[in-house]
């Protein structure tokens, strides 16, 4: 049985930059966000973080972020679907507004094409049940701001307003013990 998991948050885009909602828009890794991935996986290597494998987001921001830790760390890195970004249907593209952090209080809405919360935390919470339930120890899971919601939900009872207001940064780690 798995007894903890570390949850990254991919490294710096424009779209970061420029306060756009990202969700499942395959955006690059800036130049500042390589810099971040770089220093995640130095943080790893010196803190001498036992991490036994990496699973990633497909979606390129991520997979550039644990490519790097992979290969400065010499763990094996794998893709898992259920770590893609939530998607945010009209809102993707956008500036943050207002009513986006309030939509993301509403657990069914799926923002015109998006994917609701429902939705998002069943895949999630599948996948964090499977972990949780394999033999391998400390795994690193590569992934997105509202993912990683979701992951810190599993973990902790949250308010609407906690749940909405919880946020990781680019290339921030954090450890949940099962």
């Amino acid at each position: 049985m798995a007894k903890n998991i570390f949850i990254a948050r991919h490294g710096l885009t424009q779209w970061n930059l420029e306060g756009k909602v990202q969700g499942q828009a395959d955006i690059p890794l800036l130049e500042g966000g390589i810099k971040q991935a770089y220093a995640l996986a130095e943080k790893i290597k010196t803190e001498q973080i036992p991490i036994s494998k990496i699973l990633t987001s497909p979606l390129q921001r991520a997979k550039k972020t644990a490519q790097i830790v992979s290969e400065l760390n010499n763990i094996e890195v794998f893709d898992e679907p259920a770590l893609t970004e939530w998607c945010f249907g009209k809102f993707e593209g956008i500036p943050h507004p207002k009513e986006f952090h309030e939509a993301k209080k509403q657990f069914a809405n799926s923002y015109e094409s998006g994917e609701s919360l429902l939705k998002l935390s069943q895949r999630v919470y599948n996948l964090l049940d499977r972990i949780k339930n394999e033999e391998t120890d400390n795994i690193l899971l590569v992934t997105h701001g509202g993912v990683a919601k979701v992951i810190h939900s599993y973990f902790f009872d949250m308010t609407n307003e906690e749940f909405s207001s919880f946020f990781l940064e680019n290339c921030e780690i954090r450890e949940y013990e099962f």
